[in-house]
């Protein structure tokens, strides 16, 4: 089978050709660097991507807090890694690095706060 993506493994944008089987990238063209190899066995096999998003703080100045996951989460995870995310209420003060959840999933993944709130 054949498939196009853009590369998003660094700033180039790369328009990538992507001939496959299964879950096997078994060749790949329009790539500028050896990144966006990677990116489309990956991207084929089994797509991940940073989750970032807001979790509930009560007593700060704003009513949420910036996370984001400490490794790129599978994409078919996102959805029930934000059901669990939502349920999430942290106490002011909150500190960058701060756990806000912690092995999400059981998947070794920690969401983790980004800015001081």
């Amino acid at each position: 089978m054949k498939r196009e993506m853009t590369c998003v493994a660094c700033p180039l944008g790369c328009t990538l050709t992507v001939e496959y089987e299964g879950a096997a990238a078994l060749e790949v063209r329009g790539n500028e660097c050896k990144r966006g190899i990677a990116y489309a066995g990956t991207e084929i096999s089994n797509p991940t991507r940073m989750l970032t998003t807001t979790v509930k703080i009560n007593g700060g100045r704003l009513p949420v807090a910036p996370v984001k996951s400490a490794a790129p989460v599978p994409k078919s995870a996102m959805l029930e890694c934000m059901k669990v995310i939502n349920k999430v209420r942290l106490e002011a003060p909150v500190r960058i690095g701060d756990v806000a959840v912690r092995d999400i999933l059981g998947m070794g993944i920690d969401i983790v706060v980004t800015n001081d709130c």
